[in-house]
């Protein structure tokens, strides 16, 4: 099989699709790899690495595009590469389309393949695609959400870890999977006053297992939430619900009981946010007041550390690829239910019940299509 990876044009996201040694893993199971130029010059790979590898360097997304059966990328195609993808062609990486009906409408019309790495699941009901990057962007929240809280960033004024004779900053998480407890981990280290509010006895149990006395945890009922949201420094955003849109936790009017510069970092921004004021923004700009909260949504905060997300995304993403390229998207999606849960779009239909509903789209079940 032909397999393509373009450049990524998202704002500020330097990650690839593709690492060099994950080329030649392709390459030794008898297929081809297109690598537009420059590809992975945000995690330090040049095109002779590629080519080293046994890509075929071309120069431009559009050469890519017009050539390649599956194309492997990172982040959602933006779009100039919706209007480039074509009926007979595969796209997997992440898509995130519950909240964003523009690339679900475009990806629609285009009569592609689209198979998303946030839904292709595990045996045990996990998102192993989406766990790298849960896990980078849990520990980037803290130290995003640290720097918001400096005065000159609109924040409180307020040390997280705290110094000798003066109380740490209290952080609030909002969900215990993976992105949640990774936040736990580096707060709690750097000596904050750590909360964590899970639905799930289960995953309080891991966590207090985990963590014992160096964090707290509670039942996220609604006075729980309220009372923790008042007292909070920094509110970490890390729910998640597999496909659908994060659900809206923090009310405007919740909002206003927070503490004037106290901090908001909505990692759930890529399925919408989970608080009413969110809205996704960039590197270039990546925070914003609202009734004197400083939010923080950057929607692809691991572009900020390419190397090391590009190194553990592939990790995650290469077996899946190979599945596709050796077998074909049919075999390989009939074969394997869990890489099946990653099929979001095909032949102008959505094969997600999550996205179909969030839209107000019709469902297609994605057995019927295979």
């Amino acid at each position: 099989m032909l397999v393509g990876v373009p450049r990524e044009i998202k704002n500020h996201e330097c990650r690839v699709g593709l690492t060099p040694a994950s080329v030649r893993e392709l390459l030794a199971h008898g297929h081809e790899v297109l690598v537009e130029c420059d590809a992975g010059g945000g995690i330090g790979a040049t095109d002779e690495d590629y080519a080293h590898a046994g890509a075929k360097i071309v120069a431009t997304a559009g050469e890519v595009f017009s050539q390649a059966e599956l194309i492997i990328k990172v982040k959602e195609p933006q779009p100039a590469e919706c209007a480039q993808l074509r009926p007979d062609q595969v796209l997997f990486t992440y898509l995130h389309l519950a909240p964003d009906p523009e690339q679900a409408h475009a990806l629609l019309a285009s009569g592609a393949t689209c198979i998303a790495y946030e839904t292709v699941s595990a045996a045990d009901g996990s998102l192993p695609l989406l766990a790298p990057m849960s896990e980078v962007a849990g520990r980037m929240s803290v130290q995003a959400g640290a720097h918001c809280l400096e005065k000159a960033a609109g924040g409180r004024g307020v040390l997280l870890s705290g110094v000798p004779g003066v109380e740490p900053g209290k952080v609030l998480i909002l969900g215990g999977g993976i992105v949640g407890s990774n936040a736990a981990l580096v707060a709690s280290g750097m000596g904050a006053d750590v909360t964590v509010l899970d639905r799930s006895p289960v995953v309080l149990r891991r966590l207090s297992e985990r963590f014992g006395t160096r964090i707290k945890t509670l039942h996220a009922s609604q006075e729980a939430l309220e009372t923790a949201l008042a007292a909070a420094d920094l509110v970490i955003g890390a729910v998640l619900i597999p496909g659908a849109t994060a659900p809206k936790l923090i009310t405007r009017k919740l909002l206003g009981r927070m503490k004037p510069g106290a901090v908001i970092v909505d990692v759930a921004i890529d399925q919408g946010g989970c608080c009413d004021t969110s809205r996704a923004t960039t590197h270039a700009d990546p925070s914003f007041i609202v009734d004197g909260v400083v939010h923080y949504c950057v929607a692809n905060m691991p572009g900020a550390v390419a190397r090391t997300s590009t190194l553990a995304l592939n990790a995650a993403t290469l077996p899946f690829a190979l599945a596709l390229a050796d077998k074909g998207w049919r075999r390989a999606l009939r074969e394997d239910p869990h890489l099946r849960n990653g099929l979001n779009v095909c032949a102008g239909k959505l094969t997600r019940p999550e996205v179909a509903q969030a839209l107000n789209l019709a469902f297609t079940a994605a057995d019927s299509l295979l």
